[in-house]
């Protein structure tokens, strides 16, 4: 290590070095998703399919009573929009951390921890930058839903962001945490389906509680205890201008509890260490 960045150690970095350090990193994914313009249209396919033909099939059969934070009768459509929009975060929270298994394996991840920043911030950087990706994936599906009259207040679409960030802040921190334990770039995508499918179904994505509870009342409280549960209901909440106080503090408090995991996971002594045959780490 040269003496110049020995002394930026003992004496820390400035503001614009940490911007310099998040420009870089947002840069970056900003280059490969606009790379990468199949990964755009996945994204918004998964969650148009359930709007445009599950839920013409299940408007018939699940109808939605009053429930707050609706004030009358809602479509099927219209419920499960908040689940479609949070399950968009979800899978590009997974395909973050994909690209990060990647990046390890072919040696970049390793580059990026090796800085003399802190690597809770350089991790937290890589977290943002697939927050404002999910961002711009989440409103482009906002937009598409508007012609199917799915049409929240007009200041939901205001409201909703700070909700989104949050949400997809835990959800990117959770698939980082998950990434953490993947060695190898093959093992991933039946990890991923392992947890996004539970995740999903099991939670009130596609249908109210109370009717789950009514069928099921050990799922109901597996739903309740779904971190993913209380990021649909935040983001349905915000949506009409409204808070969910309990999922506001769930949803936090996993983030960071998944943030805090993902920092100790991926110390080079643990996360990214692997040892070889002789014992010794490579």
């Amino acid at each position: 290590m040269s003496a110049t960045t020995l002394g930026q150690a003992r004496r820390g970095f400035s503001l614009a070095e940490y911007t310099t350090c998040l420009t870089g990193i947002v840069w970056r994914e900003a280059l490969r998703f606009l790379h990468q313009r199949e990964r755009f249209v996945a994204a918004l396919v998964r969650p148009l399919v359930w709007l445009f033909i599950f839920a013409a099939g299940f408007r018939q059969v699940l109808g939605v009573s009053i429930i707050p934070p609706y004030e009358t009768y809602v479509l099927y459509e219209v419920f499960i929009a908040p689940g479609l929009m949070a399950m968009i975060q979800m899978f590009n929270g997974m395909q973050s951390s994909l690209s990060m298994v990647y990046d390890r394996e072919m040696g970049n991840m390793r580059t990026l921890l090796v800085s003399p920043l802190p690597r809770w911030y350089l991790l937290f950087c890589k977290l943002l930058a697939g927050t404002a990706v999910s961002l711009l994936q989440v409103y482009a599906f906002l937009l598409i839903a508007w012609f199917w009259d799915i049409t929240p207040p007009t200041i939901g679409y205001l409201t909703v962001l700070p909700a989104l960030i949050l949400s997809g802040l835990m959800l990117g921190s959770l698939g980082m945490l998950i990434s953490s334990g993947i060695k190898q770039l093959e093992n991933f995508a039946g990890v991923m389906n392992f947890v996004i499918f539970p995740m999903f179904f099991a939670s009130s994505a596609l249908y109210p509680l109370w009717r789950v509870q009514e069928g099921s009342p050990m799922l109901y409280y597996v739903c309740q205890f779904n971190p993913f549960t209380h990021a649909v209901e935040l983001i349905r909440f915000a949506l009409y201008g409204q808070v969910n106080w309990t999922s506001l503090i769930v949803v936090s408090g996993c983030t960071t509890a998944f943030m805090i995991g993902a920092i100790y996971a991926y110390d080079p002594s643990r996360g990214l260490a692997r040892r070889g045959p002789a014992g010794g780490e490579t």
